[in-house]
């Protein structure tokens, strides 16, 4: 237990000194206008020493009360904050219009957001942060522990909101990279999530890869594709929204590869239960320590005595109202 204020406590000794101070005066006031001599053999009358007494010794004890509370008592209690594990880890996703492709349902790029949510709330103790990539990298959002925030980012992902064609693997990866670099966990991780073959960007993938290996990332490599031709949404400026076919065009060899390189670990997804998996497995990656600093839980007490100080001041109230001024 402490306080917050302690300097209110100054007032409860103030209190008592004012109530001796005002019985004091009484005493003194009865003595130098003494009753007759009728009235000075008979003892006052237990009514009468209520009526005198009473009213400065509650009103002290009602402000010593008072003075407690004001003074904000707490109470401290120390948890331990512990070890925790966690990871630095940027989701790299790829936003090309094939993204939009039906054969994952309900199609790509929306099976990704949801399963990448879900993998995203159960992290507690990893900062993640997001990058995606058409034919040029965006980040999304930077590493944080916020996971609402993150959420977010990924709900508002959608095929081609990188406004460039394309595939560009390569700055995707060095974007993410240049995310991790600076971090201080000791495991850095980068889930790279694409449908397709890169085509385009100034960083060709291999060599992203080795500037991910250089700051002892792993590239996790997910390719989200079913095998032969998928129906593809495309946004037609004549015919509005068309469902159009589309090749497989997953270079499942680069994907190993980028995540050998790194020492990570490379996947093809062709339905959304693959993909559940993968990131399910994904989840279970090694983690490094992180202490969690010890948390003071500080609770205020201050309601107890500041009601006791009012009901003892309304009990005061009413018994001089009643009692004390009406006896005969």
């Amino acid at each position: 237990m402490r306080f917050a204020d302690p300097w209110a406590l100054l007032l409860a000794p103030l209190a008592w000194a004012a109530a001796a101070l005002v019985l004091t005066r009484g005493r003194d006031a009865a003595l130098a206008y003494p009753a007759g001599e009728l009235g000075r053999r008979l003892p006052p009358s237990l009514r009468a020493r209520l009526s005198r007494l009473a009213p400065p010794l509650v009103s002290a004890a009602a402000l010593s009360l008072a003075a407690v509370g004001l003074a904000r008592p707490q109470s401290v209690k120390l948890l331990p904050g512990g070890d925790g594990r966690g990871i630095d880890i940027m989701l790299t996703v790829d936003t090309s219009l094939s993204m939009s492709s039906i054969d994952i349902k309900p199609n790509r790029i929306t099976a990704a957001k949801e399963i990448a949510k879900a993998f995203v709330r159960g992290r507690v103790d990893d900062r993640i942060g997001l990058v995606t990539f058409g034919g040029a990298p965006l980040l999304a959002c930077p590493l944080t522990v916020d996971r609402d925030a993150l959420v977010e980012r990924l709900d508002s992902l959608y095929p081609g909101m990188t406004k460039v064609d394309g595939t560009a693997i390569g700055d995707g990866l060095v974007s993410a990279a240049n995310r991790l670099k600076d971090g201080t966990a000791k495991s850095k991780v980068i889930v790279l999530l694409t449908d397709g073959r890169s085509n385009t960007g100034i960083v060709d993938p291999i060599t992203a890869a080795k500037t991910a290996a250089a700051i002892g990332a792993k590239i996790y490599a997910i390719g989200t594709a079913g095998r032969g031709t998928a129906l593809m949404e495309v946004d037609d400026p004549k015919y509005g929204k068309q469902m159009v076919p589309t090749d497989d065009d997953l270079d499942d060899a680069l994907l190993a590869q980028l995540a050998s390189i790194t020492g990570g670990k490379s996947y093809r997804a062709e339905t959304r239960g693959e993909l559940e998996k993968i990131f399910q497995e994904i989840d279970g990656l090694e983690k490094s320590e992180v202490k969690h600093p010890d948390i003071v839980a500080v609770a205020d007490r201050h309601e107890p005595a500041l009601a006791a100080a009012a009901l003892i001041l309304l009990a005061e109230s009413a018994l001089a109202a009643t009692a004390l001024l009406r006896w005969p």
